[in-house]
């Protein structure tokens, strides 16, 4: 009787154990890094995108981005974080028990102890940065109508099946793939659906004969910094909990971010002659999303060579890539951010390190197989981003019946045509 009752007592013991607690800590970062992710939308890109925009498409440019974080948000609460999130569907899909977050309440919490509402929000500013860095490759030429279909379909079919893969219990984080915080899920998956959309929609009347100058650099400058402040909450936002490895993941992603600026300005001078604010502004971007997938993972040395080769390769990517293929990439979403992630991707099996790797290969001391692992994540976001996106935006085009919009309203601007109004009146 006795040994039933310390039994008892102690297998409660262990279920209380189990069982969080609010952790004010907890809750207070998180909701910290929540507000940082979400200023990096509708301010931050917004503004680093509608900068290098001529001035007749400055206002459509912003209204796509902060779009993307309205519409984004809707879908998201409503049926996106439960495709991502809840649910196993042969490893690439959640299922729709959540939908509408039906099952969850305010007093249920994660397991570092802040309320699942406040990851689910969280989580959201992800899935609509996603989107609306795509949408970087495709403006000056688009219908706003197309977008915001567009939007819709692809959070649904794009963004929450590559997010339930390798974040949401799926087969790629079964197999243990590292992205502490985006650089598959986000930045590749964003980069490339971009491409894909440009390639299909076609290129802007004149380009690449007729010079497009941007409407202000310094709109650009100011919108990559508060990229670069918000992504403080993204990446070490993404421990999900105030503790060590928030604090290096900060650090590094600080770091990274200020070695690509640098090293950019450097490469500047090689090629031009001159520093550029575009391109030191484009430089501290493609280090921030090169750390990304490595923030919580790496030292200083992995944060240093990260940071430089991101900005090597999306360099690369804006000037002889894009002048060799002549895709009208034009803001060069795939080239700073698919290039610079596919990179972080990789970079993250090299530099990681073991006592941070959380799971996989890595963690047993295992590092080819963890690169190889990373390999196999690039592998597959690629394969399902560029069928998927082709298949959405074509959905899309033929609902609104056609994604690009007439050479007249191209001629007059998107402004005008799209909106009514005007980004700037001179």
């Amino acid at each position: 009787m006795l040994f039933r009752i310390l039994s008892l007592l102690a297998f409660a013991s262990f279920a209380f154990a189990d069982t969080p607690k609010l952790n004010s800590g907890n809750t207070s970062w998180m909701m910290m890094a929540t507000a940082l992710v979400m200023l990096m939308t509708p301010a931050g890109l917004a503004l680093f995108y509608s900068g290098m925009t001529r001035a007749k498409n400055a206002l459509n440019t912003y209204m796509m981005v902060f779009s993307a974080y309205v519409v984004g948000t809707v879908v998201w609460v409503l049926w996106g974080y439960s495709l991502a999130f809840s649910g196993n569907i042969a490893g690439i899909i959640g299922d729709l028990k959540n939908v509408f977050l039906n099952g969850i309440n305010y007093t249920n919490l994660q397991s570092s102890g802040y309320p699942s509402f406040v990851f689910v929000a969280f989580q959201g500013t992800f899935a609509a940065i996603t989107v609306a860095i795509a949408s970087g490759s495709i403006i000056e030429r688009t219908k706003f109508s197309t977008w915001l279909v567009f939007v819709i379909l692809w959070l649904t079919f794009v963004y929450a099946p590559i997010a339930h893969m390798v974040w949401g219990g799926g087969f790629l984080m079964d197999k243990g793939a590292l992205d502490f915080a985006g650089g598959t899920v986000v930045h590749m998956n964003g980069g490339l659906a971009g491409l894909v959309a440009a390639l299909m929609i076609g290129k802007r009347r004149g380009y690449p004969k007729t010079q497009m100058m941007p409407s202000s650099i310094i709109l650009t400058a100011l919108g990559a910094a508060l990229l670069w402040f918000g992504w403080f909450g993204f990446n070490a936002g993404s421990e999900f909990a105030a503790d060590n490895v928030a604090g290096s993941a900060f650090l590094m992603t600080n770091f990274a971010a200020a070695t690509a600026a640098v090293t950019w300005m450097i490469l500047d001078y090689i090629k031009f002659g001159r520093a550029t604010l575009l391109g030191a502004a484009s430089g501290a971007v493609a280090g921030l999303v090169a750390i990304t997938p490595a923030a919580g993972f790496v030292g200083v040395v992995g944060a240093l060579i990260i940071g430089i080769g991101g900005s090597i390769i999306g360099f690369w990517g804006v000037t002889w890539l894009k002048k060799i293929f002549k895709y009208d990439d034009s803001l060069d979403a795939f080239g700073v951010h698919f290039l610079a992630g596919l990179w972080g991707a990789i970079a993250t099996g090299i530099f990681a390190l073991q006592s941070l790797a959380w799971n996989g290969p890595l963690k047993h001391g295992d590092r080819l197989g963890q690169i190889w692992v990373q390999i196999e994540s690039v592998i597959v976001t690629i394969t399902f981003t560029v069928i998927m996106t082709a298949i959405v935006l074509k959905i899309a085009s033929l609902i609104t019946g056609g994604a690009k919009v007439s050479e007249e309203n191209e001629i007059e601007g998107l402004d005008a045509t799209q909106h009514g109004e005007k980004g700037f009146n001179f």
